[in-house]
């Protein structure tokens, strides 16, 4: 019985020794794997111009509709519209990468809008998805509190006719 429990004590251990080796080279891969995806990351931010009047209006434009989105909170009708609203805005993001990019020396000092759409997908779509994504969890948490007012409601309703039978 000593020598299979000594058996299996060694084989706990070479067990949690390969599995510390497997998570400690996961580590590693996975800091060397994200380095150039966090530099490319920063770099794209530091290649754009923050002090442009029409990035400025593009930031000043999502905190407004965030602060909307949060206050309205308890209005559903507006949540849903504004939840429409901010999902056109990223179903139409490849339209308005077009358009923008044959018109961006009208109002910027240089070409953001590549082919691919890579900057509007940061910059508009990015937010847009957030803000609905905010909305989204708010509307869940207020059909999540409906449900519990109805089943109170009824489980009153119910008490109700039990004591009306009883009498």
């Amino acid at each position: 019985m000593a020598n299979i429990v000594e058996e299996l004590r060694s084989a706990m251990e070479e067990h949690v020794n390969q599995m510390a080796d497997l998570v400690q080279g996961l580590s590693s891969e996975l800091k060397t794997g994200f380095k150039p995806a966090i530099d490319n990351f920063l770099g794209f931010f530091h290649a754009i111009d923050w002090k442009e009047p029409w990035l400025i209006s593009l930031v000043v434009f999502h905190v407004i509709v965030l602060i909307t989105a949060i206050v309205s909170r308890k209005n559903t009708n507006f949540q849903m519209f504004l939840f429409l609203f901010a999902l056109l805005g990223v179903y139409f993001a490849e339209t308005l990468n077009k358009v923008l990019g044959n018109n961006w020396k009208n109002f910027s000092t240089q070409n953001y809008f590549d082919p691919h759409g890579v900057f509007l997908s940061v910059l508009w779509s990015g937010p847009l998805l957030i803000i609905s994504i905010v909305i989204l969890l708010n509307t869940m948490f207020s059909l999540c509190y409906l449900i519990v007012r109805w089943k109170r409601a009824e489980l009153r309703h119910r008490a109700r006719l039990s004591q009306k039978k009883d009498e």
